[in-house]
Parts: structure tokens; sequence; C-alpha cells
């Protein structure tokens, strides 16, 4: 399978590490920094780096027809994902993200109704996708992604009826030497963190509450213990309800009081607005300049040490008619991915997911067409595939609560 691989940041490079070890992956590996496409084309001597201006459609478009690709995986930030998943539709060829496009607040009751949800724009264009035959895999890194297939795996194998959806994520990672240095992108965690949170009900649907709303304290495996938890807008929550039912879909985040008044503090500045500013005789966006300002998180491993935890809670009623309550999740040890890998946990985990997809999709264990969810897939193949690349998920019984 000959893939365009556009972005070569932290996932991307991990990615194509994963990649390499996979004989059924030929990468092309584009970035609007060449340098940074060449390093990542360093994984295998096989794979080729070039430039590329993602926000450019037909240069995107004209690159997957002349080298002949079957899919491009996106692994760049948000803002780039329409151009991407346009620019695919046009070369009629299968299209993969991690992060969906970007929502837009309700104009007049932003914590409470939902404006442009994360995701509708590509929805808008699913009958496009469905009537030329090609897959659009939407949403599938490590959350969303691996937290979907785990929730259609509690719907087809461990439950008769869903009450909640709760992807809990939550991790024991340090950085040395910094008192505040994200192990993530910036970019998408300001606007994951400060939008509004989206929640999802049977009987209310889609809507809002203010950032870091509903605080709970959420006991994560394998050491890593109690951890407050907190709303912020993430994908899940708009994928899970189209396809797995559930009367409750929750994304809560394991921020910590200081990070989240670290966020805080950046709105409060407007630092976290992605319009420019004038600054002398440039224009300047202030989240840019925060990102500017603050180290790559693909340069952090060797500085880093710790688990992070991405996962599903389920409850609600088992097959035998018994309530049930349980955590599917997967765990990434920082010294293992770098030792075997060369990349920080948080990234390897987020890449390795859409690897596995691609060689569902090469193998014809995943196949369809139009604008899907992971969950909207058989989630046996992945789970299977997951661990034959030496990174098993992990199923908790938990004690049901009482109501």
């Amino acid at each position: 399978m000959r893939i365009l691989l556009v972005g070569a940041g932290g996932v991307g490079t991990a990615f194509a590490r994963i990649a390499a070890r996979r004989p059924f992956a030929e990468l092309i590996i584009a970035d609007y920094d060449l340098t940074k496409a060449q390093h990542a084309a360093a994984a295998k001597d096989s794979f080729t780096a070039v430039r590329l201006d993602a926000n450019d459609e037909a240069a995107t478009t004209a690159l997957l027809t002349e080298r002949s690709c079957d899919a491009l995986m996106n692994a760049t930030d948000p803002r780039f994902v329409m151009p991407l998943f346009r620019a695919a539709l046009a070369a009629r060829v299968d299209y993969l993200d991690m992060a969906m496009s970007l929502s837009q607040p309700h104009p007049s009751e932003p914590y409470a109704m939902t404006g442009v949800k994360l995701g509708d724009e590509q929805f808008a264009m699913a009958d496009k996708w469905e009537q030329a035959g090609k897959l659009a895999l939407a949403g599938i890194g490590v959350e969303p992604g691996l937290s979907d297939v785990f929730a259609r795996y509690a719907a087809d194998e461990l439950f008769s009826e869903i009450d909640d959806l709760g992807v809990r994520d939550g991790a024991n990672l340090s950085v040395s030497g910094y008192d505040f240095a994200p192990t993530f992108s910036i970019w998408t965690t300001i606007e994951e963190c400060l939008n509004p949170p989206v929640i999802w009900e049977q009987d209310r649907g889609w809507f809002t509450t203010p950032p870091f709303s509903e605080p709970e304290v959420f006991n994560f495996p394998s050491g890593i213990g109690p951890i407050e938890c907190v709303n912020v807008e993430h994908e899940e929550v708009l994928l899970m309800p189209r396809w797995v039912n559930a009367k409750r879909v929750t994304f809560k985040y394991g921020l910590g009081d200081e990070f989240i008044n670290d966020l805080k503090t950046l709105h409060k500045l407007g630092l976290d607005r992605t319009s420019p500013v004038s600054v002398g005789s440039e224009r300047v966006s202030p989240r840019d300049v925060v990102a500017a300002c603050l180290p790559d998180p693909a340069t952090l491993g060797d500085k880093m040490t710790g688990l992070t935890c991405a996962g599903t809670w389920v409850t609600g009623t088992g097959k035998d008619g018994q309530p049930r309550e349980v955590y599917l999740y997967h765990v990434a040890d920082n010294a293992w991915t770098m030792a075997e890998y060369g990349s920080q946990a948080v990234v390897w985990q987020t890449a390795v997911n859409p690897v596995v997809a691609l060689e569902l999709m090469d193998s014809g264990a995943w196949t369809g067409a139009g604008v899907l969810g992971p969950e909207a897939l058989p989630p046996q193949p992945f789970l299977d595939l997951l661990t034959d690349y030496g990174s098993p998920w992990a199923h908790e019984e938990r004690k049901p609560a009482l109501h």
C-alpha cells in the first residue's frame, strides 16, 4: 500500500518508525519543512521525502495522483483537515486522520448549545465519499481512535445495554528540566481544552458545558492511580453516538490543577487566539507564538518518565442481564517506546493506531465507503493486530456503582 503521510512532526515521525517494520507500508512523507520529512523518512531506506504545503489542495491532489497513492494519512494539526480531506477525495484515494474538522462555538449560548461541531464539515461531504466508493476514516489515533474501537467492542461483546461511554485519559508522566512542557501539540491541546466541551445524552442529543466541567476522580490502572478528570471537547462524543447505542457519552481528561490554571492564564491573556495580531510590521497568531516558545513535544522523550493511559469506561447491563462496569484501556510506557522506537510515549501511542488501521485496510479486514468513525468497523481484527504489534490492550472489570 502506497501511503502519502502528510506531517512529519512527533506523531508523523513515530508513524513512519512503526510502519517501517510492517511490510505492507510504502511511505511518501510530506511536510512544509523538508528537513523534517527527510528525518522521518530515515526510518526506512525505501521511504521518500517531499516538501508540501498542506493548505495547497491542488498540490496535494497532484502529488497523490503522480505517485499513484492508495491513501492519504493526515498527521498534521486540525487546521489542515479540510484541505487534505478534499484533496484526497479529488484524487480518489482513501483518507485517514487523527483529529477532525474544527468546531465553532454557538454564537449566543456557547456553554449550553453546540454550534458547528467537530467533524461537521467532513460529515457534510459523506455522500461524495460514498459516491466515489472511497473511505474517509475519521479520528483513528488513540483518542479518538482506539477509544472508539473499545466502545464498539463493548457494545458487541460485553454489554446488552450501555448506560455510560466515558473516555478517560490520565498519565503520571513527568518532564525534567521544564516547568511547563506539554507532551502533545500545544496548538491542539489549547483547542480541545478551552473550547466548550460537548456531552451527548440519549434524551437531549449533543449539548455543551463550560470548560473543565464535572470534575471526577478516576482511578487509572498500572500504578498510575487516582487523577481528577474534567470534561474537554473531543471527537469521541461526536462519533460514538452515530454507531453505538448508549445513554450518555463523555470525554474527560486528567489535566491537573496546575495545567488547567496555565491554560486559563493563556486564555485570559488572549494567547489562545488563532487570528493574527499586529506586532510591529508583522502579523502573527498568538497561539502560534505560544507553540514556538515551548519545546517540541517530539524532542522530550529522553527527558520524560512514566506512563500514559487511554481508555473507555463503560457501564450498563452485561450479556447476562446483570449490572456491569469495565475499563478497556491501553498503556504506553515512555521507557519502552523510547527504547524500542525512539519516540516518546504520547506521540507513539497516537501513531500506532492508524498504522494498524491501514494494515487492516490493505488486507481487506476493514472496508467501507463514506465518512466513517472507527466504531463503524469490526473491533476484533483491530485489537488482535494491535497486540501483534507488541502493544497489547487490557480489560479491567470494576464493581458496578449502586444507583
